[in-house]
């Protein structure tokens, strides 16, 4: 094929991957707000604007060199000099060379991992909503986007040491909904409980989401922002290995979905819509780290383990304590775990030593997530709180932090 013409195709393939990874954004706020209550919709609508809008900018002028530096020494950190220069710095001083990489440009690059860097943030959002306050919350994202998400994109995809050991993560199981997830994890620890999540005896109560229909419809555009997700990952459009992603993508997520809709019906006896739904995305965050890699059988068995995973990591945060209102603690931390380790056990990549390089990529990037995380939320929490008042939870933080802003307009005051 025409050298043009190949540029052309994989850079346009790039820009669609980039806008269905952009659409999840909308799914990630439907999921959010239609499991939350309604007093809090507002909120959660400005937190993920924000999330989008901070993280796109803070790539520009941080992020981006952090994670992909123009010199890098292949050690734990990449080289903050060259990373403070801005987004351009890469490319020299003589001017920006549009082709890079495989046959796409710079500023598509730029884009379409700027939006991964928003998604970790996204995930701690909805793990902690209903209750944190909106400027700490804010002040964290801006430390972990800036700063944390980045270094440890550079140790693999940046060719750092973990490239270097061979750890292999195709799309971000770890990079990505890892360490989004134990961030969320510290922070609902440190921020405890909402109120009236547990009784005197510290058995779990149930406080519904206020609109289902919307959840629901989040986690149909998330499966389908996935497509560029995993797909976007092949960095080129490349036919056959591009359709193999996608199908082992799909066939997991449905996989996950089925498995733990089934897992609670047998042993719950009831048919639990948001465990269906929320087992389709522990599918998907499971294949993420190998969809290149799997056969089909192997994307199915992947997928429904990741969908039991969920349930079982569901019931445990509940024993814990551990209030997180969407389940994104479930669905991307410990489903990320299992996607990154399963590379060891299934796939082309399947060996005993891969396992183990891939539990030692997981068990690094945990310990500088909770490090980094732990210490930015004690500074936070300490200057300026991280939780709102308790009658200010009780009216809602649409009503505490957005001036009592409603997320659905009483048509009857407007009747004349």
């Amino acid at each position: 094929m025409d050298t043009t013409l190949t540029l052309t195709v994989n850079n346009l393939w790039m820009m669609i991957c980039t806008a269905l990874v952009f659409f999840m954004h909308l799914g990630f706020s439907f999921l959010e707000i239609g499991l939350t209550r309604q007093k809090n919709t507002i909120n959660i609508l400005f937190k993920n604007f924000f999330i989008i809008s901070i993280g796109l900018v803070l790539y520009a002028f941080v992020g981006f060199n952090l994670m992909y530096p123009g010199s890098f020494w292949n050690g734990l950190l990449p080289d903050y000099f060259v990373a403070l220069f801005g987004l351009e710095s890469p490319m020299g001083e003589a001017g920006l060379d549009l082709t890079y990489n495989e046959g796409y440009t710079y500023w598509t690059d730029f884009l379409f991992q700027g939006m991964f860097a928003a998604t970790a943030a996204t995930i701690v959002s909805g793990a902690i909503a209903e209750r944190a306050k909106l400027g700490s919350f804010f002040l964290f994202s801006i430390l972990y986007v800036g700063i944390v998400y980045p270094i440890v994109g550079s140790w693999k995809w940046g060719g750092g040491f973990l490239d270097g050991w061979g750890f292999y993560d195709f799309a971000g199981s770890t990079l990505v909904h890892s360490v989004g997830g134990w961030a969320a994890l510290l922070y609902i620890a440190k921020l405890g409980p909402r109120i009236g999540k547990y009784d005197k005896e510290g058995k779990p109560l149930a406080i519904p989401g206020h609109n289902l229909p919307f959840a629901a419809a989040g986690v149909l555009i998330l499966w389908l922002g996935w497509f560029g997700f995993n797909g976007g990952s092949v960095l080129s459009a490349d036919p056959g290995l591009t359709s193999l992603v996608l199908t082992t993508t799909s066939l997991a997520a449905a996989a996950g979905g089925l498995s733990a809709a089934g897992f609670v019906h047998i042993f719950y006896k009831n048919f639990d819509l948001t465990m269906f739904m929320n087992g389709v995305l522990g599918g998907l965050v499971g294949i993420t780290a190998g969809a290149d890699q799997m056969s089909i059988m192997e994307a199915i068995i992947v997928g429904g383990i990741g969908g039991i995973v969920v349930v079982l990591a569901v019931s445990l945060l509940d024993k814990l304590k551990l209030d997180d209102p969407v389940g994104a603690v479930a669905v991307h931390l410990f489903t990320g775990i299992w996607g990154t380790l399963a590379v060891g056990i299934f796939g082309q990549l399947a060996s005993w030593n891969q396992f183990l390089i891939q539990l030692s990529g997981v068990a690094l990037v945990a310990v500088f997530c909770v490090i980094t995380t732990a210490i930015f939320l004690a500074v936070i929490g300490k200057v300026w709180g991280l939780r709102v008042d308790k009658k200010e939870e009780l009216e809602g933080l649409d009503q505490a932090e957005h001036g009592g802003m409603h997320a659905y307009a009483d048509f009857r005051m407007n009747q004349h």
